[in-house]
């Protein structure tokens, strides 16, 4: 099966494939395997590229998509009145439907918006079923994705069993490869609670225990002094992502370079609630590359052409030093590489599966497009994202997701809203403002 993708302007994010004014992709099996000015398949199916900017999708490594029926309602709270809203307040009514309802608008929603792969941390922690029904969503969508099971969030309880049982779940035998599901697009990830909430003992066991099952770790963080802690423990590895990150030192920022560790700043989030400023210009300087993601849509938007936007536009504020580039990379290429899957996704390279985006170049909110990557970076947004191809197949054409019935998923979602509400006695009238305790 072969697909050509013909006259674009190819934006490859790979400096030995370069960028193409006009070019072509061919793709093989799900694979590309030539990008050139002018490639000759005259059996391959083609999609007329003209007017649009090709590209890798992009890659979001941090994002809670359980709290989608919420969009919008934390855009005015802090990060504590956040976490008493969403996991005090509404999570305890959470069933395993609203669960798989949130889960699979959210990842159609980043999908739509030119996602092609997003890690999805699961922090609901309320059953097997609830988990059950989050895994049964993102691969009821038709992207790649990584669910971060963070069983037991909040609790110091062992996770073992859990973690064994969702992973033997994904692959049938629980230690089968990195392909975890059928079609390989459904992998997982372990979400570290962290030593402030079990102690380094509980670190130490759920690192060892990730490496067993060959997973991947993802870690929320912000006091300084944590990174040091567990540097000091040995406990730092080039397969954990650190998420958000504000409040650590340079010279942890430093630790977490030299062990090869990865780093994923939600600047929008960050922002608002009162985290600081986001790290992104101090990693570069500390030899960390920097990822981005959106964290969560209560508060922030779901898109990755904002979060660049507020990303680049706060560190040029405050020392002029990032590049439209480095927001791509950040979002595409070393985004992939945190997950582990940079070998498959992240830059249009020949050998690597077809994640792509085709953007519309002849929107009056972008043309004329005279430098790609700085009209991506600086005026991007989701209305331009006209085809999105995940390993070869096409799941957006001409603007629609194809084999979705929104109507319904869209019914289904509001009325998970609004059960979840009354359950939770909260109002949908835009007056809702929870109170934490004073500390």
């Amino acid at each position: 099966m072969k697909t050509l993708l013909t006259g674009g302007t190819v934006v490859s994010m790979d400096p030995a494939v370069g960028d193409l004014e006009r070019g072509d992709v061919l793709i093989e099996d799900g694979v590309i395997v030539a990008v050139a000015e002018r490639v000759d398949a005259p059996d391959a199916e083609v999609i007329d590229a003209t007017d649009r900017i090709v590209m890798p999708g992009f890659v979001d490594n941090h994002r809670h998509s359980w709290q989608t029926a919420f969009r919008g309602v934390g855009a005015d709270w802090t990060f504590p009145e956040w976490a008493l809203a969403m996991h005090r307040t509404v999570k305890p009514h959470y069933q395993p439907e609203d669960v798989y309802a949130g889960t699979l608008l959210g990842r159609l929603e980043a999908l739509h918006s030119g996602v092609t792969t997003m890690l999805d941390w699961y922090h609901v922690a309320q059953s097997h079923a609830h988990e059950d029904a989050a895994v049964a969503a993102l691969r009821d969508a038709p992207g790649r994705s990584i669910f971060c099971l963070g069983a037991g969030w909040g609790t110091a309880d062992p996770v073992d069993d859990d973690i064994r049982r969702v992973r033997s779940g994904l692959t049938g035998d629980g230690l089968s490869g990195d392909r975890l599901s059928g079609d390989g697009l459904v992998t997982m990830a372990l979400g570290l609670r962290g030593p402030d909430d079990t102690g380094m003992d509980t670190v130490a066991r759920e690192l060892k225990l990730a490496a067993e099952l060959g997973l991947r770790t993802s870690l929320h963080i912000e006091a300084a002094g944590t990174v040091t802690d567990l540097h000091e423990h040995g406990l730092l590895r080039d397969t954990t992502t650190f998420v958000h990150a504000n409040g650590i030192s340079d010279e942890e920022l430093r630790m977490l370079a030299g062990a090869g560790s990865s780093l994923s700043v939600s600047p929008d989030v960050e922002l608002k609630m009162g985290f600081g400023p986001p790290v992104t210009g101090r990693a570069l300087a500390a030899g960390l590359r920097p990822t981005l993601s959106v964290d969560d849509v209560p508060s922030a938007g779901g898109d990755m052409f904002s979060t660049m936007r507020t990303a680049f536009a706060v560190q040029r504020g405050l020392d002029g030093g990032l590049r439209s580039r480095d927001l791509l990379e950040f979002a595409t290429l070393d985004a992939a590489r945190s997950c582990g899957l940079d070998a498959r996704t992240g830059s249009v390279t020949p050998g690597k599966d077809a994640d792509l985006v085709l953007l519309r170049t002849d929107d009056l909110t972008v043309f004329p497009v005279t430098d790609p990557a700085g009209t991506i970076v600086s005026a991007g947004h989701p209305g331009l994202v006209d085809t999105v191809l995940v390993a070869g197949r096409v799941v957006k054409r001409d603007g629609a997701l194809l084999g979705v019935d929104l109507p319904a998923l869209r019914a289904r979602l509001l009325a998970s809203r609004d059960r979840i509400a009354a359950a939770a006695g909260i109002p949908l009238d835009g007056t809702w403002r929870p109170r934490p305790e004073p500390a």
